[in-house]
């Protein structure tokens, strides 16, 4: 058979043997051959196409280390970004990872004489958050991609909103109960009193009624026994109403507060209930956020001259006049300058022409008058993507 034959057994051979990682000394990176044993290696570099390289390489050697130490770099933050996200991670584990790869760049033709050295240049740089510990050098990928970031901010921006929310019905739920303990009476504790005769002639005796075998005292004390018991039924009939009223009027007051917060509960189901999904309407601004149709029209402002299907719209940009048809996640609204007219495009106020009065940044919602409707006049803080301006 001959050399060149595919299915030779030393051609076979060659290829088992080539599998895998080898040896970093017998690796050319600036020819990027990888040799399987020392012979090999010294044949390599007395060859006349590694003798080329090296004069090459001579010329300019800060261009070829720059060159390696730059694909190096990007290949490593590639890994880290794509295999561990914004994860805090050994760098160790990572090299390993990165290294497995046959064609990776090796870092003795780096810049970098060491792992660390290179973990601490991408603190420096920005590239990463590196921490030393114990156990050695950790990084953590920063992301700086735009669309990222705008996310980050959304997702920021709707958990400040679901706290605040959540604040605001604890506080109303304190307030209620500290207005119920305010205005519920102290209850009357009993006096109990030493029991004294006026005279010791004087005998005190209780009427138990006919039946009794005792005998009958005498006129007098039976009517003081009387007496006696009736004022005592009389003072705890009074306290039974007092205490009937005062547990009617607790009622009353624990009744009224339940009753506020099932309505602040419906008020918040009926806004949900009329939000929707599809917020596009003709006639806004808004303002194009993809970037799949190039720079030219990333960040343009548009109006919408047409609505199709409920999530698609024909827009028609400002600047340059072109028609273009995007998605509803394509575009965001547009906010304007204060005392400028907006339209209301999701929630209660859906489809009602407003007025923007200023800008709430802390809650990320602005002030609303509306101009029209039948509660025209009205104020109301509207969120920033629920309205748009008017063309």
């Amino acid at each position: 058979m001959g050399k060149a034959d595919f299915l030779s057994p030393k051609a076979i051979a060659n290829r088992i043997k080539s599998k895998g990682l080898q040896k970093l000394r017998w690796y050319c990176q600036m020819c990027q051959k990888q040799c399987r044993d020392e012979n090999g290696f010294k044949c390599h570099c007395m060859s006349e196409s590694h003798q080329r390289q090296l004069l090459l390489a001579s010329e300019d050697p800060n261009k070829f280390m720059d060159f390696f130490s730059n694909e190096f770099k990007n290949e490593f933050l590639e890994l880290l970004s794509r295999r561990f996200g914004t994860k805090r991670v050994h760098n160790n584990i990572v090299y390993n990872e990165y290294i497995s790869d046959r064609e990776h760049v090796h870092m003795n033709s780096t810049q970098w004489e060491t792992l660390t050295d290179f973990t601490k240049w991408l603190g420096r740089e920005g590239f990463c958050k590196v921490d030393e510990t114990p156990k050695g050098w950790y990084v953590q990928y920063i992301d700086r991609d735009p669309e990222t970031i705008r996310r980050q901010e959304e997702q920021a921006k709707k958990k400040k909103q679901d706290l605040d929310d959540e604040e605001r019905s604890a506080k109303f739920i304190e307030d209620q109960v500290r207005r119920g303990r305010d205005g519920r009476e102290e209850e009357e504790t009993p006096v109990f009193t030493e029991l004294k005769r006026e005279s010791e002639e004087e005998k005190v005796a209780f009427n138990l009624g006919a039946s009794s075998s005792v005998a009958r005292p005498s006129t007098s004390s039976s009517g003081l026994g009387a007496s006696a018991l009736k004022t005592a039924a009389s003072t705890s009939s009074t306290k039974r109403k007092d205490t009937s009223s005062s547990s009617d009027s607790r009622e009353k007051k624990r009744k009224s507060a339940l009753e506020e917060i099932m309505e602040m509960e419906e008020k918040k189901k009926q806004q949900q209930s009329a939000r929707v999904d599809n917020w596009l309407q003709p006639n806004i601004v808004v303002k194009v956020i993809t970037k799949r149709l190039g720079e030219k029209y990333h960040k343009k402002k548009a109006v919408i001259m047409e609505v199709r299907d409920k999530y698609a719209a024909v827009v028609k940009l400002i600047d340059s006049g072109d028609k273009l048809k995007l998605d509803q996640n394509h575009v965001e609204t547009v906010i304007p300058a204060p005392g400028k007219p907006v339209l209301i495009l999701n929630g209660p106020y859906r489809e009602t022409e407003a007025v923007l009065e200023g800008i709430d940044e802390k809650n990320f919602c602005g002030m609303l008058t509306l101009s029209s409707g039948h509660q025209k006049g009205k104020t109301v803080k509207i969120a920033y993507e629920d309205f748009s301006k008017l063309a």
